[in-house]
């Protein structure tokens, strides 16, 4: 490569400019004449050079430039496929978070689904289905009670029919099986609704005592058969716990029939039958421990034809065990200490069921004969005061006929006083279902509101008059309307002899008198004379009831009160200029005070709860005040109170 060097300037006068020379180099012809050529050859050859050295700075700049743009652009790529690297995988997490969720919720409605309450379809045990099922228990429990003793105590009887005893336990062990299940499904009340879940009855059932004597009823002792053979069936007295379904379906028997006396004889009948059989089982069974014919008190010997047989066992037994527990007597008396002691432990039996007998029956003749005495007490009580006031025959033979009549007929109980114990709205119901087809009979009452008649079936007084009794009499005022429920009555002239009209069930009279329509010209009077044919049975409104039932409703009132009107313009009773003169200046005045006895019981009631607050005021002010001295600081200089101590009293600011 040429080497470029300096030449050494030479001393002259004038500046030169330095000449630049080129060595190892081949001079190219033409370059001494450029030589020759002076000072500004050179000059063009520097400046040359210096332009393609910032041109090749330039360039590599340029490069350089180029270079670090790729690199970045290159970081950039790799920074954004990173990124895009970084999201994918973000995204996969989630996806696989949104997955896995989903799955975690699928698997929480699952498990709330299997965990949610499994409604079925339960027995209501107030229901005929339930009381039907307890029928059907019954038997099985009547039979273990009865026949497994017998059976235990009189081998005949276990031997002789074993294929029937062992199909009957077999069928009675299936039903218990069959009332555990159906105790399972046998709903319950909670918060008054019938709870359907499945696990809450199960839940329960299993943690009541009636589970455990239900699973000791159902242990397989049958097994033991096997093992001490089949004359033992006193093995299967586990089956006895299920007693309990017994009573209750005694009872629930005992609520639903209308003859509650005499099935609480009959219980009582049976209840004593069946410790009399237990008590004569007990007999003969203890016999066979001292021995058969040993001496008097025990059963004679069975090798004895007469006394061989089944039936005479059983009857010897069950007559000792009447004789015995009924204190009567008359039975052989005991010889060995063992005789004593049973015979004791039978009369002390024996005494408590006398007793039991003798307290039932008399609460039930007493319950029996409740009604009749009370009833009975009613008629001597009347019979005294007609003696003593000296009432006519023919008046005292009319009550006494008109007391039969109500009790022959089972009209003698007052309604309101054995509806008084139910609920409102039951008793409404059944005065409803009882009387409101005869009140909707009515003209004035036909298209009331429903809750008017309501109203209106709940004052109705059922009332009995015998035959010749006057309801009403011409001229009479007016504080009733009569419905007649049963019987007939007679609109008969002033001598009470001369029938106008013959009324009978469904008619009604009265009904305008107690409106007191302004402008009748019969007023609140009567204006005919009704009287009793036979035996009547008749319901009552009265004046003042309707008029409490119609201050609730304004509507109803007018609506009754137009009704009334047409009804008289149509009889022609009704003066219309009456009519047109406005509201009775009494009815003004009545109004106006009962408004002046409301405003005086606001007042006074407003006076009382400002008495309240005032002294309420006060009481809460006194204590605001004390809580103040207790938390006030202490003056400085003073000491605090020791605990327990009150502070000192404020001093009075002057």
């Amino acid at each position: 490569m040429a080497k470029v060097s300096p030449s050494v300037p030479t001393p002259i006068s004038r500046l030169t400019p330095p000449t630049i020379v080129l060595q190892d180099m081949e001079e190219e012809p033409g370059a001494r004449a450029n030589e020759r050529a002076g000072p500004g050859v050179l000059f063009n050859v520097n400046n040359s050079n210096n332009n393609e050295e910032e041109e090749e700075k330039k360039k590599e700049k340029k490069e350089k430039k180029e270079r670090k743009e790729k690199k970045e652009k290159e970081k950039q790529e790799k920074k954004e496929r990173k990124e895009k690297k970084q999201k994918e995988k973000e995204e996969k997490v989630k996806e696989k978070e949104e997955k896995e969720k989903e799955k975690e919720e699928k698997e929480k409605e699952k498990k709330a689904k299997e965990e949610a309450p499994r409604e079925i379809a339960v027995i209501d045990p107030a229901g005929n289905t339930y009381y039907r099922w307890l029928a059907v228990i019954t038997i099985p429990v009547m039979y273990n009670w009865t026949l497994i003793i017998a059976r235990a105590c009189f081998e005949e009887l276990q031997t002789d029919y074993l294929v029937l005893w062992f199909f009957l336990d077999l069928v009675c062990d299936l039903t218990y099986i069959a009332d555990m299940i159906f105790r399972t499904r046998t709903g319950y009340l909670e918060q008054g609704l019938l709870v359907k879940d499945e696990q809450k009855l199960r839940e329960r059932y299993m943690n009541s005592v009636q589970f455990k004597m239900d699973l000791v009823s159902m242990i397989p002792t049958d097994v033991l058969y096997l093992i001490l053979g089949i004359k033992y069936p006193e093995i299967r007295l586990n089956k006895l716990f299920r007693f309990n379904r017994m009573l209750e379906f005694f009872q629930r028997t005992e609520t639903r029939t209308n003859y509650p006396n005499a099935l609480r004889i009959f219980n009582l009948v049976m209840y004593i039958v069946i410790i009399i059989h237990w008590n004569a089982c007990l007999y003969y069974s203890f016999s066979k421990a001292i021995g058969f014919g040993a001496d008097r008190f025990v059963y004679p010997d069975p090798a004895d034809p007469e006394f061989g047989r089944l039936v005479r066992k059983y009857a010897y037994s069950m007559y000792w065990s009447t004789l015995t527990l009924t204190t009567i007597g008359e039975t052989p008396p005991p010889v060995e200490n063992s005789e004593y002691f049973f015979v004791v432990t039978d009369f002390l039996v024996g005494v408590l069921i006398f007793a039991t007998i003798v307290g039932n029956v008399g609460s039930m003749i007493t319950n029996m004969n409740a009604a009749r005495a009370n009833f009975q007490a009613r008629i001597d009580a009347i019979k005294q005061y007609m003696t003593f006031r000296k009432v006519t025959k023919d008046l005292e033979k009319r009550v006494i006929k008109w007391f039969d009549f109500l009790w022959t007929n089972k009209k003698a109980v007052d309604e309101r006083e054995v509806l008084k114990y139910l609920p409102d709205k039951l008793r409404a119901e059944i005065a409803i279902n009882v009387h409101l087809d005869t009140l909707k009979k009515v003209r004035i009452f036909a298209d009331c509101e429903a809750g008017l008649l309501v109203e209106l079936v709940l004052k109705l007084q059922p009332q009995v008059y015998s035959p010749g009794d006057y309801i009403c009499k011409k001229g009479d005022i007016g504080r009733e309307m009569y419905i007649i429920k049963e019987g007939k009555l007679a609109v008969v002239a002033d001598d009470g002899i001369k029938q106008f009209v013959v009324l009978s069930d469904g008619s009604y009279f009265g009904e305008i008198s107690i409106l007191a329509i302004k402008g009748s010209r019969a007023g609140n009077r009567r204006t005919a004379n009704i009287r009793s044919i036979g035996y009547s049975d008749l319901f009552c409104l009265s004046k003042d009831d309707l008029m409490e039932a119609l201050t609730e409703y304004p509507d109803a009132k007018a609506l009754l009160e137009e009704k009334g009107r047409q009804i008289l313009m149509k009889d022609g009773l009704l003066d219309l200029e009456l009519a047109a003169q406005g509201p009775d200046p009494k009815e003004i005045e009545e109004k106006v005070d009962r408004m002046a006895s409301m405003l005086d019981v606001l007042q006074t009631r407003y006076a009382r709860l400002l008495a309240e607050r005032e002294a309420t005021h006060s009481k809460l002010k006194h204590r605001v005040n004390r809580l103040e001295r207790k938390l006030a600081p202490p003056p400085p200089g003073e000491a605090p109170p020791p605990p327990g101590e009150a502070p000192p009293p404020p001093t009075p600011e002057t």
